[in-house]
């Protein structure tokens, strides 16, 4: 069973969102998103879904900062490097977004 983390936070949009169509059904959007923090991994990557996604193409742009309630998850891969060995990939942040609120826009647009 996996754990579950909610998230509410303040993050700025880092580069343009991406529409994808997975099975011919579902829309997602992502991209990378900016955590205020001082930490050493501030970087995230931000997946939202459905009509949220549409709403994030149309009306959000780099340089925004948004208001985001969701779900953050910890992804971690082996990658194969030889049938004998396998080379560990850091652990990265990814965050599903439930609801988005715009909190300060760019003044570009």
């Amino acid at each position: 069973m996996a754990d579950l983390n909610l998230f509410g936070g303040v993050v700025k949009i880092l580069e343009i969102p991406k529409q994808k169509i997975l099975k011919k059904k579902y829309t997602v959007v992502q991209c990378r998103v900016q955590l205020p923090q001082a930490r050493k991994n501030r970087v995230v990557k931000l997946k939202v879904w459905g009509k949220l996604a549409k709403d994030v193409i149309t009306h959000y742009k780099i340089n925004d900062y948004i208001l985001v309630e969701g779900y953050i998850s910890i992804r971690s891969s082996l990658k194969k490097d030889s049938i004998k060995s396998f080379k560990r990939i850091p652990k990265k942040a990814e965050i599903s977004a439930l609801k988005i609120y715009p909190f300060i826009l760019s003044s570009i647009r």
